[in-house]
């Protein structure tokens, strides 16, 4: 019997998740669960709701609600609808718990003893109307890469790549709609990812015959292109308080502490039966442990490049992954699905309609492995009515008639 850890990405707290979301990570890793389970193994299947960030108090904001409220209503929301999905949790959590913050405070002394952090003064675009500076969520504009007009001051959820809110073209405030920005000076904490590249790189080398071309592919890209420090602190007021002394009144950017948030969350497992389990036999100094992480690839990145960079800056026997699925998009009737613009088959709604096995046969049936794959309400009936009202029912109907003939 084998012990095998396995994560999901950590939706954000910020609406519902859609059949994307479901697709790209969440079902999967269901899937793989129940099945390892099958073959006799020890598993632990954790997942929880990534709370902290822009993507927090945008939402809390546009619905004019404390971010703490806003959260645990969106927590007990995205709960319910994984239950409603069946999806087989051993422990669903929040990035926000104290056990997160614990845990992040400590990987982060780590890292600054270590040599690992360093103090910038660096450019970021400050919004003259709302009177604060636009970190990530807060600061839309044109990806300069590929020209998407509605690209994240963090990302572009187009072309993956990870931007600066300083690089986008028109940009304007999320809040606000405001174009009145300027660029000012502010002083953040970086994680030196230059200094870790050489260990980073060994050990991904270690990972070329076992991870799947999108992820991989991914990693090796980003290495090829040479590593920069990169920002792990940001001016807002919700997320865990920076622990240095000068940055009291900064947090942790939401990508620095969120994959932290695997361990925390299954310190909040652990924590609840402290004598029957202990979360240290998974994540430090553990031994015989298959970790296994699935998400979409605009998340790869920071899996296979940030945490990695980050558990191997401390110096500690940190549990790394082993095997990175990575999956393409899910597209919805030839464009994107997005729960800002509301656009898709969102997952409370579905269940609503049909029973949570014709979702999970359709998206397992047509997961974008390879390449991006088409939501199609037309191929959803017809997939359904054929595979399992028609070949599946067809076959059950005729074992049991012939075995109410044989009695």
């Amino acid at each position: 019997m084998s012990k095998i850890l396995i994560t999901s990405a950590l939706p954000y707290i910020n609406g519902v998740p859609h059949l994307g979301h479901m697709v790209g990570c969440l079902l999967p890793s269901d899937v793989y669960a129940r099945f390892m389970r099958m073959m006799g193994n020890e598993v632990l299947y954790i997942c929880g709701n990534d709370e902290h960030g822009t993507a927090s108090e945008v939402g809390a904001l546009k619905e004019n609600m404390p971010v703490q409220e806003y959260c645990d209503k969106y927590h007990a929301r995205h709960a319910q609808t994984y239950a409603d999905f069946n999806l087989s949790f051993d422990y669903f959590g929040r990035t926000s718990s104290e056990q997160n913050k614990e845990i992040t405070y400590h990987i982060f002394e780590q890292l600054d003893k270590n040599g690992f952090i360093e103090e910038r003064t660096m450019k970021q675009v400050y919004s003259v109307d709302d009177g604060m500076f636009l970190a990530d969520r807060y600061i839309t504009g044109t990806c300069p890469h590929c020209g998407y007009e509605k690209a994240r001051g963090d990302q572009c959820e187009n072309c993956t790549k990870v931007l600066e809110p300083t690089e986008l073209i028109n940009a304007r405030s999320t809040i606000s709609g405001s174009t009145n920005l300027e660029v000012r000076e502010t002083k953040h904490l970086f994680l030196n990812l230059p200094k870790i590249e050489n260990t980073l790189t060994e050990w991904l080398k270690t990972k070329e015959a076992f991870w799947p071309d999108v992820a991989y592919s991914i990693a090796k890209k980003w290495l090829k292109e040479g590593l920069q420090p990169r920002c792990i602190t940001r001016d807002l007021k919700w997320g865990f308080p920076v622990n240095k002394p000068g940055y009291e009144d900064k947090v942790f950017y939401v990508w620095f502490d969120a994959p932290i948030g695997y361990i925390g969350i299954t310190k909040q497992w652990s924590d609840e039966k402290p004598n029957e389990r202990n979360w240290k036999d998974w994540w430090l100094n553990a031994k015989d442990i298959r970790y296994v992480e699935f998400m979409g690839k605009d998340n790869v990145p920071y899996h296979s490049i940030t945490f990695p960079a980050t558990l191997l800056g401390t110096k500690e026997e940190w549990t790394k992954v082993d095997f990175l699925k990575g999956f393409s998009y899910l597209t919805f009737e030839g464009g994107k699905f997005s729960k800002s613009e509301h656009r898709g088959v969102f997952a409370e709604d579905a269940v609503k309609e049909f029973p949570a096995d014709y979702w999970r046969y359709w998206l397992m049936a047509n997961a974008p492995e390879a390449s991006d794959s088409s939501f199609t309400f037309e191929s959803f009936v017809g997939t359904i009515n054929k595979d399992l009202n028609g070949v599946l029912g067809n076959f059950v109907q005729r074992v049991m008639k012939m075995t109410a003939s044989k009695l």
